[in-house]
């Protein structure tokens, strides 16, 4: 068997990760008939079937996702050992600015990983007066929420936010299941910062947006999802970054209704400090985080 190229390993686990060949395209920067190529001249050189097509679909067989996730595993300790090994020319001081629920969500669940890698690298990680603060001037580079509109910061985006509510399932089991949109009313809603995000939920699914106007409102995500936790009310959460706590079955999705929020997350990195390395050190670390981490989880409907 010949040894496939490090090109194809890539759309093979880049279209596991998303499950179509247009994310994956996205991903990689390719075409989708590039994508499709690749998936087709690896099956071809691997000694079992891996793709199902189904009708104009295609997806992995059981074989497929095992060897994918063999390959991903890989590739990560491929990048892994290059990051060490790179990491240690890299010193100096590195302060982070992170969106709280951000950071609560996902970073903190990695950056055991950017400290192994760079050992003489002093982190700090900060989090903001106010959601969207990018002007504190202690601060090296900025993980943020807003809509990349940064005068004089090199910019880029890390992830969209698509959101739907999500709620302790106690205090589902409480009302005897939630049969319709309207019923989020009676769970009491909590808010991040002000009711935008229920608000467009609810044009979402043709109710009045007005309907989100009531409920407590919080500065900070990591409240809202404790709250949600606790069984104090219903939130929107963030599908990517609350994906933990519904697999752990802490929280769950009521209903599949999701809204692709306006805003999203950047980097944000003032222009003074885009060639330093420790600020590129975690750029790069940061970009293959997000390739191996990021996917959107389908919903979890509760059974009624």
């Amino acid at each position: 068997m010949r040894i496939p190229s490090t090109q194809a390993l890539r759309a093979l686990v880049s279209f596991a990760r998303h499950g179509t060949v247009w994310q994956a395209a996205d991903e990689l920067n390719l075409t989708r008939s590039a994508v499709s190529h690749q998936l087709r001249m690896l099956e071809r050189d691997l000694d079992f079937h891996m793709l199902n097509r189904v009708g104009t679909r295609v997806e992995l067989t059981a074989q497929g996702r095992a060897y994918a996730e063999d390959v991903r595993q890989a590739l990560m300790a491929i990048s892994g050992s290059a990051a060490r090994n790179i990491g240690r020319g890299v010193s100096g001081s590195l302060t982070v600015s992170c969106a709280p629920g951000f950071a609560a969500g996902w970073l903190c669940n990695k950056i055991g990983r950017f400290a192994s890698d760079y050992p003489d690298v002093a982190l700090s990680i900060i989090t903001p007066r106010r959601l969207g603060e990018v002007s504190n001037p202690d601060v090296d580079l900025f993980i943020t929420y807003g809509k990349a509109d940064y005068a004089d910061m090199d910019s880029e985006h890390v992830l969209d936010v698509v959101t739907s509510p999500v709620c302790s399932p106690a205090m589902v089991n409480r009302l005897g299941g939630m049969p319709q949109p309207q019923d989020v009313l009676r769970l009491g809603l909590l808010h991040l910062s002000d009711h935008r995000d229920w608000a467009l939920w609810f044009s979402s699914v043709g109710l009045d947006p007005g309907l989100a106007a009531t409920g407590v409102v919080f500065s900070d995500m990591h409240l809202v999802y404790s709250a949600a936790l606790a069984g104090q009310g219903i939130a929107m959460g963030d599908v990517v970054l609350s994906k933990d706590a519904m697999s752990s079955g802490q929280l769950v999705r009521p209903f599949e209704q999701e809204v692709r929020s306006p805003s999203a997350y950047y980097v944000a990195v003032p222009l003074a400090m885009v060639e330093n390395p420790t600020v590129i050190a975690f750029r790069t670390w940061l970009r293959a985080e997000r390739a191996q981490s990021f996917t959107l989880p389908k919903g979890q409907p509760i059974n009624r």
